[in-house]
This record gives C-alpha cells, sequence and structure tokens, in this order.
C-alpha cells in the first residue's frame, strides 16, 4: 500500500505517536470547523425560537421560558417578511439571468469568435478587477439615475440592479478562461458541418459550459442575496427592497425575537441552496479544463 507525498513520511506514520495522533488531531480540526461553521446558523435557530428576554438575559441558555414557535409566523405576517424575500428571490433570479447573457455572450466573442480588438476588451475587463468598488459607485448610480442616450432613471426599479450585477468582470474572464479550454477541433468541426455562430453557441458550447454556468449563476444568487448598500441606493422604496435592506430598517420597531426569525429566515435560503447544489458547485470549482480527457 502506497502513500500519497506529503508532509508526513511513510516511516512517520508507523509510529505510536503519529498513527494515533494525527486522526486525533483531525478529529478536533473537524469539530472545530463544524463549530464555527453550523454554531452561528444553530444559535440563531435557537435565538428566533426564543423569547426577547430570554435573548437579552441569557443568550447561551436553551430556553428558560420554552420554546416559541410562534415567532416564525409572527416574523412572517408582522415583519412582512414574505414580501421581502419574494423581491429578494425577484432581484436574485433576474441578476443570474441577466449575469448568465453577459457573461456567457461576451466570454463567447472574446474566446471562441476571437476578434482582432479582443485581446484589447479581455485587458480592459482584466484592468477593472483591480478598481475598487466603491470608486465606481458614485459614477453607476448617477448613471442610473440619468441613462445616457435615453435620459430615463432606473431609480425605483430592478433594472436598476440587475444592469450592474451583469456587467461583472471577473465571471466574464472565469467564463472566458472556460471557454478557451474547450478544444478548438470540436468549434471547428462544427464549422465545417455548417453551424452558425448561434447554433455553435446554443448547442455545442454551452451544452458543454454547464459546471461553470451553474457555479456562476449560484455564485450570483448568493452574491445577490446578501447585498446591501447598492440596494439600499437605488431601491429607497420599502416596497422594493430585499430583505438585506429591509431588516435594518425594521428593526427599531421589532422585537428582538422576531428580528432573530427574520434573520434565520433569510439565511436558510441561501444555505438550503448551496447544500442542494454543492456537488456541482465543488466540480465546476476545481475543473481545470473544459472537457475532461
Amino acid at each position: 500500500m502506497s502513500y500519497e507525498r506529503g508532509i508526513i513520511s511513510t516511516a512517520d506514520r508507523q509510529r505510536t505517536a503519529v498513527r494515533f495522533g494525527l486522526p486525533a488531531v483531525q478529529v478536533v480540526l473537524f469539530v472545530a470547523v463544524l463549530v464555527a461553521g453550523v454554531g452561528p446558523l444553530l444559535w440563531l435557530l435557537k435565538s428566533g425560537v426564543s423569547t426577547s428576554q430570554d435573548i437579552l438575559s441569557g443568550p447561551m441558555q436553551l430556553w428558560p421560558s420554552g420554546i416559541q414557535l410562534k415567532n416564525i409566523p409572527d416574523a412572517w405576517n408582522r415583519v412582512q417578511i414574505g414580501a421581502y424575500l419574494g423581491n429578494t428571490a425577484f432581484i436574485a433570479i433576474g441578476s443570474m439571468i441577466s449575469t448568465l447573457f453577459v457573461c456567457t455572450t461576451g466570454a463567447f466573442v472574446l474566446s471562441i469568435l476571437r476578434p482582432k480588438w479582443g485581446p484589447v476588451v479581455t485587458g480592459a475587463v482584466l484592468a477593472t478587477l483591480f478598481l475598487p468598488g466603491v470608486i465606481s459607485l458614485v459614477p453607476l448610480y448617477l448613471t442610473v439615475l440619468d441613462m445616457p442616450l435615453l435620459h430615463i432613471s432606473l431609480q425605483n426599479t430592478f433594472w436598476a440592479v440587475w444592469l450592474p450585477q451583469a456587467a461583472g468582470a471577473f465571471n466574464i474572464l472565469v467564463m472566458k478562461r472556460y471557454f478557451d479550454s474547450i478544444p478548438r477541433e470540436l468549434i471547428e468541426a462544427a464549422r465545417i458541418d455548417g453551424a452558425s455562430n448561434l447554433r455553435l453557441f446554443t448547442s455545442l458550447i454551452l451544452p458543454l459550459s454547464k459546471p461553470i454556468v451553474g457555479v456562476v449563476a449560484l455564485l450570483t444568487v448568493i452574491g445577490s442575496w446578501k447585498d446591501y448598500l447598492w440596494p439600499l441606493l437605488v431601491l429607497p422604496d420599502p416596497r422594493l427592497q430585499p430583505i438585506s435592506v429591509a431588516l435594518p430598517r425594521v428593526q427599531k420597531t421589532t422585537e428582538i425575537s422576531l428580528q432573530m426569525s427574520a434573520l434565520f429566515l433569510a439565511v436558510l435560503i441561501p444555505v438550503v441552496l448551496f447544500l442542494l447544489f454543492q456537488k456541482q458547485f465543488l466540480r465546476g470549482v476545481g475543473m481545470s479544463g473544459g472537457i475532461k480527457e
């Protein structure tokens, strides 16, 4: 039996201290990571079904006054979590669709069609990654208030969130890198068969890129779900605000127990999404090439 080369040699693994100590250290590290990752969610769940007095007097105690399951429906109705979650889901889905459209078509042009000006555009897109987001915040906000050529304001519309989200340089470059790994022989064979650029994009490139498309879609949904500053600026109307903006606004008039229940409901959905699609997510992130040999 052979071991993979690592910091612990085969001879050291035969020593009693290493043979029993290494699994013990691994178990301790696993428990520590589990507590750090799952602990806050469990505490949030515990606080969400506790009374406000119990949360303030004994935040680490387990329900001195009993479990208050009614907090969750109360948070749904009194804090209007359902409406805010609906806005958040609508914003996240729209951001995902716009992002996938822009990054897949942009990467297709730069990676597959390869125009002469492609390297210049790629360099310009890459350069935007070195600019802090706060630098573009004011110009982007002024653009939303007065769209060039159209001279209309997108404030208090979901387009003000969808369009800036779609123009993400990182997603375009990640998608382009994936498209670059697709063998050119497949593309040339499709062209010989008479496939147009549209047919090449829809029938060959996209089916081969399902892993990375899923990763970008999931990252976009999660990023949109937790975004706070930009929706706060462009969606001042409370009826349109996502839950990340609405919860801080209503905390002054809401009991802390209902706030914890609302926070748990808001956190639960992205966690469930990741658990459902973690296999596709990890596989898409870990794949270095577009096609397995």
